[in-house]
Order: C-alpha cells, then structure tokens, then sequence
C-alpha cells in the first residue's frame, strides 16, 4: 500500500535551494549522508487534470492565509509574484535562491 508521496526540486544551485527549504521555510529534514537532505512535507493531495501530454507535473506549496504568507517571506527577503485570483485559489510563486519558481496557494477548494 501507498504510505507517503517524494517530490523532487530540480535546482541550478541546489545547496541555496536546500538551505531555503531548511532554513526559510523551516521544512524538517534528515541528511541521508553527504549533506542530501530529504524534507518532509505538510499533509498533500493530487489532482489530475486533462493535457494534450503525458508526464508533465506541477508541484505547489498551500497555504492558509496568502496574505499573511507573501509578508513572511518578504520579511525573509525572497521575492513573491503578484497574487493570481484562480478559480481553485489564491496563487503567488516565490523564488527560490537557485532561480527557479515555486507556486504556493490559499485553496477555494474543500480539502480531503
């Protein structure tokens, strides 16, 4: 049977990513040996929605207050995208210190 989910982050500088997780967004963690660092996660889910292709995926953090998030992380200094009114929720991606873009969102949906 199924007993948890392994995200992966690919990263042009994966030891700033890894230290942002740790350190900013305060993710807990175990090093599994050489300094690989595997984070645990907040309760998830998984959605499937239609595409024209196979093995695209999305990864997004969630949150409970947008707001409230966007000014923590601007406190931290990382930058916030302007907030996207969705259907489904409340969207912003933060930047990640190696360069990529992370979604996190206040959901409008009922949750499992």
């Amino acid at each position: 049977m199924i007993n948890g989910a392994h995200a992966v982050i690919y990263s042009k500088d994966p030891e700033a990513d890894k230290a942002f997780l740790r350190d900013t967004l305060k993710f807990p963690y175990v090093d599994v040996g050489h300094g690989w660092l595997i984070f645990g996660l907040p309760p998830s889910e998984v959605a499937v929605h239609p595409s024209e292709k196979n093995d695209v995926h999305e990864f997004f953090l969630m949150c409970d207050d947008i707001d409230a998030f966007i000014a923590g992380m601007n406190e931290e200094g990382v930058e916030t995208s302007e907030i996207q009114a969705q259907p489904w929720g409340m969207l912003t991606k933060i930047t990640l210190p190696g360069g990529g873009k992370l979604g996190v969102y206040q959901p409008r949906h009922e949750r499992p």
